[in-house]
């Protein structure tokens, strides 16, 4: 190797050093961030199976706020100084997720009234917000494809839960809605577990829970 090929080596190590994650004293947000989403995941489902007789979600307003919007943008943001880009991703997009769809309940955005005496309009419009959803978790469900069973099965069944949510909404069946509340149900107690797991640290518990490991060789 020449001296310039050498020269031009060492600078894209360094190039790269300088991209690398640097040592943070941040804990581990993994917990925060999917305990809240599945709290509020749960609440939602719940009211979308018509649980208890109840059939308007406005109470979920202030979990999708504070609890599956602020806390998960809060751990995402502290996944990005951690060097994780999945989770980073994965938290600040869902804690965005909530915090508009409770902008939706929410009276004084305006945005229901704007479809009042045109509700099939409005669940047009419902619906191209949940397949939107539904893409996005899929394209992160292939990304988690390489890490654990855990967390594919959680984006996995994500996935349907938004697709049906989605059918429901444009095709104004409360089969299919409730089937999605269902299936968000079981999302939720998945993501429960992920967090458990993630909480229960080898050194500060008696117990651990296994997500499932996945074969991390790759073919190019």
């Amino acid at each position: 190797m020449s001296d310039t090929e050498k020269g031009n080596s060492n600078q894209h190590y360094e190039r790269q050093a300088n991209f690398a994650p640097q040592p943070t004293r941040i804990a581990n947000p993994g917990a925060l961030g999917l305990f809240s989403f599945a709290s509020t995941t749960f609440i939602l489902s719940l009211y979308n199976v018509n649980a208890r007789g109840v059939t308007a979600p406005n109470v979920v307003v202030g979990m999708a706020c504070f609890c599956g919007g602020l806390a998960q943008l809060l751990a995402g943001m502290w996944e990005f100084p951690r060097g994780n880009v999945f989770g980073a991703t994965a938290f600040t997009s869902y804690g965005a997720f909530w915090m508009s769809y409770a902008t939706i309940l929410i009276p004084n955005s305006g945005i229901l009234a704007a479809y009042a005496g045109h509700e099939d309009e409005l669940n047009q419009a419902l619906g191209i917000y949940l397949i939107t959803w539904f893409v996005f978790t899929f394209l992160l469900m292939l990304g988690a494809l390489r890490r654990n069973i855990g967390l594919v099965a959680l984006l996995f069944f994500l996935c349907i839960t938004f697709l049906l949510l989605a059918v429901g909404a444009w095709s104004a069946q409360v089969n299919i809605t409730k089937a999605g509340g269902g299936f968000g149900i079981l999302t939720a107690w998945i993501a429960y577990y992920c967090g458990l797991s993630d909480l229960l640290v080898k050194e500060e518990s008696w117990f651990g829970l296994p997500m499932g490991t996945i074969k991390q060789a790759r073919v190019d």
